[in-house]
């Protein structure tokens, strides 16, 4: 053997051999290990009890699930950051900083992060490190100006010009936060507030090369375009109704408000109804085609045609109380280089600014400087994501390790006392205890895989009112009995950090449970049989009674009825006709032939009855002292056997891994569970250790001494009637 070659050590564990990772060097030769001898090949990022976070990290891809490849990486990472091996093992929460690796490079730089990591929060003195330390980005960041993330604040500059250019951006770019916390800039909203502003003055720079000829209105422009806007569509309307009304002067009626829109709203408080009012033409229509501009308006349209009139009309045609569509075609042209400036607009992100501010920014090197301090935050990007490292680190240090033993071999749930990482928590139901409890992501998978389990399974439906939460989980019942078992059946779910649940069973996938329960299954099977055949008896004896009853009830009440009709029918019958009593038909005579054959008959049966249990007894009593023990036994074993034989098989068979698979894991292995390890996963209602029990109950059913006095009778008789035999007496008597 080459000494190069790592050697492994393999456990049978579950009906496999499963790898044992007990040293440091286990975990570092992990690479060396065939895949074929893990148990898991593929796990999700959510869902299990383990830190989350720590889960993400390894998911190198980004596709939430952890393959064999991550875990080779992260355990390669780990194993040459840390001095010795050996105490990845320990899966501390706390990593000691002369456990770090300062031989080589990355391990001196993750040293000297750590180290800063600790100043930062105030540790400087401290020796070890935690999750804790390093999972507070903000707080190990606050004090921080640079900090590698590309992102600058106020803080970055001491010039009050570059202040308040960053606040600009902000304001009008929006900002990203800083890993101290803040609200900042990147070189992303810098160039966009830049290119914006360039943008704006551009199109700017038209109105100032020729601004009577943009802003005809002068400074009141913006205003009288939207005055004229806001008419514009209400007064061509008016204009064509009345050329309508040229072309037809009969449909001038139908062209003003018809009387049916009045009756619409004339019951209304019309103060209310503007909306409505405002769909009116905008004045009475005219064949003249001339709009007055001060009476007979629209009362919903009053406010906007005044200002339109006193901001457009009068600077435009001088009189200003009528207006004519040639008047309204003059005012269109004229905002004609308006319109189409306005809607050149460009870089409007900054116009809140003002044109002068941004002819100062762009005027200067403001840029520049923001660009230069970006660059001054980026080159601590490598010392910073360091101390970002830092928490990979520390994380693995502690958790790594509790996934390889989940993942490449289950010794988390095959160990006493311990529980796997999939399992979720506990469920107490019917007397017991259920420790392996999976969370449910998909009941559609699982309605596909549970069958294939073995396993006797309970869905159940759980809801936190403390955490306002609600999941779905199925537990494992693998001891105890089936009987009080059933769909609706509530139950309190306690998940791992102690928050329980209020669980209701939604589902049931029902196999064998245990060998106990086998041994007493055809007992009851011929128990329930006879039950149920002596309550179909005694209900069908019922209905005959009760059918007997009711026919007979209502066959008298015909017949009264029939004699109170004749009566009526014949005046003359006397009384005594009709209290003449209707004949009986002649009885027939008793047939003791008849009867004698059902008396024989039942002679017949009771008589091959009492000679098979004769028979029984006969080779019962026939049989040596030490040998009755053993028929009796062979009797339940004949019995119960072949229940119990196939219940044993069954329960060899239980198998964890459809269940797993059916959560998103890939499982490379069975996960067998035989009947001694799933006595300790379910946990049956038993007394306290020294508990003392009062066996008198008030409420117990009352004993009857006659039962007991018929039974000690028997046991005598039976004990007497094989003495008798024993000694010889029943052949000298004749009976045998």
């Amino acid at each position: 053997m080459e000494d190069n070659v790592h050697i492994w050590h393999f456990s049978r564990i579950g009906g496999v051999n499963r790898v044992s990772l007990e040293t440091g060097n286990d975990l570092v030769q992990l690479g060396q290990l065939d895949q074929k001898l893990w148990t898991a090949l593929s796990c999700p990022v959510h869902g299990l009890e383990i830190d989350a976070k720590t889960l993400e990290l390894i998911d190198s891809d980004k596709d939430n699930r952890i393959r064999v490849p991550e875990i080779l990486e992260a355990t390669r990472w780990l194993t040459s950051l840390i001095k010795n091996p050996d105490d990845i093992l320990k899966g501390s929460a706390v990593l000691p900083l002369s456990a770090i690796n300062d031989e080589t490079d990355e391990g001196k730089n993750l040293l000297a992060s750590a180290r800063q990591i600790l100043i930062n929060i105030g540790k400087a003195d401290a020796t070890e490190i935690s999750v804790d330390d390093t999972s507070d980005t903000v707080r190990i960041f606050a004090e921080t100006i640079f900090n590698g993330d590309g992102i600058i604040t106020e803080e970055a500059s001491d010039d009050e010009a570059i202040r308040q250019t960053i606040r600009n951006i902000i304001a009008c770019t929006g900002s990203v936060t800083d890993r101290n916390g803040k609200e900042g800039i990147s070189m992303e909203q810098i160039e966009m507030f830049y290119r914006n502003c360039e943008d704006y003055a551009q199109w700017y720079g038209q109105y100032e090369a020729d601004p009577e000829k943009i802003a005809p209105f002068g400074e009141s422009t913006a205003g009288a375009y939207t005055a004229f806007l806001a008419v514009k569509s209400k007064i061509d309307d008016y204009f064509l109704r009345c050329r309508l009304a040229q072309y037809d002067t009969d449909s001038t009626a139908i062209l003003n408000t018809p009387s049916t829109q009045y009756d619409s709203i004339s019951t209304k408080d019309l103060n209310s109804c503007m909306d409505d009012i405002a769909t009116f033409p905008l004045a009475k229509i005219e064949t003249n085609g001339t709009l007055s501009l001060v009476r007979s308006i629209n009362p919903a349209w009053e406010k906007a045609l005044d200002d339109f009139r006193q901001l457009v009309v009068v600077p435009v045609c001088g009189h200003f109380e009528t207006l004519t569509e040639e008047d309204m075609e003059t005012i269109s042209r004229k905002f004609d280089d308006y319109k189409n400036w306005q809607n050149d607009k460009c870089g409007t992100a900054v116009e809140s600014l003002g044109i002068a501010t941004i002819h100062e920014t762009l005027a200067g090197n403001t840029k520049e400087t923001l660009c230069a301090l970006i660059e001054q935050d980026k080159a601590l990007e490598t010392a910073s994501d360091n101390i970002l490292l830092v928490e990979q680190l520390v994380r693995y240090y502690r958790d790594l390790y509790l996934l390889l033993k989940n993942y490449v071999t289950f010794h988390d749930f095959y160990s006493p006392g311990a529980e796997a990482i999939f399992q979720v928590g506990k469920l107490y139901i019917d007397q017991r205890c259920c420790d392996l409890c999976l969370r449910v992501n998909d009941m559609g998978k699982h309605n596909s895989f549970a069958g294939l389990s073995g396993i006797c399974l309970l869905y159940c439906s759980c809801y936190s009112k403390t955490l306002n939460e609600k999941m779905t989980i199925v537990a494992a019942l693998t001891d105890g009995d089936f009987k009080n078992i059933s769909v609706g059946r509530n139950a309190i779910f306690y998940d791992k950090k102690g928050n329980d649940w209020d669980a209701t069973i939604i589902k049931v996938i029902d196999h064998p449970i245990s060998i106990r329960q086998a041994f007493w299954l055809p007992y009851r099977r011929v128990s329930q049989f006879i039950s149920s055949q002596i309550e179909k008896f005694a209900s069908s004896k019922d209905k005959e009674v009760h059918s007997a009853t009711t026919t007979h009830i209502e066959t008298t009440a015909k017949k009264a009825d029939q004699g109170i009709v004749e009566n009526i029918h014949n005046p003359n019958t006397t009384p005594a006709t009709l209290a003449t009593p209707t004949p009986v038909a002649v009885q027939q005579p008793f047939d003791i032939g008849k009867f004698v054959g059902i008396f024989a008959a039942i002679s017949l049966a009771i008589g091959a009855i009492g000679s098979a249990i004769a028979t029984l007894l006969t080779g019962f009593f026939s049989l040596a002292v030490w040998k009755m023990p053993l028929a009796i036994f062979g009797f339940f074993l004949a019995f119960s056997g072949p229940s119990m034989i196939l219940t044993w098989l069954k329960l060899r068979r239980r198998n964890l891994a459809p269940l797993l698979d059916a959560n998103g894991w890939a499982i490379n292995a069975q996960a067998n569970i035989n009947i001694a390890f799933g006595h300790t996963l379910t946990h049956l209602a038993k007394l306290p250790p020294n508990a003392k029990l009062n066996t008198i109950d008030p409420f117990a059913r009352k004993k009857n001494p006659l039962w007991l006095i018929l039974a000690l009778i028997i046991i005598a008789l039976g004990v007497a009637a094989y003495l008798a035999w024993h000694s010889g007496l029943l052949k000298t008597w004749g009976i045998i």
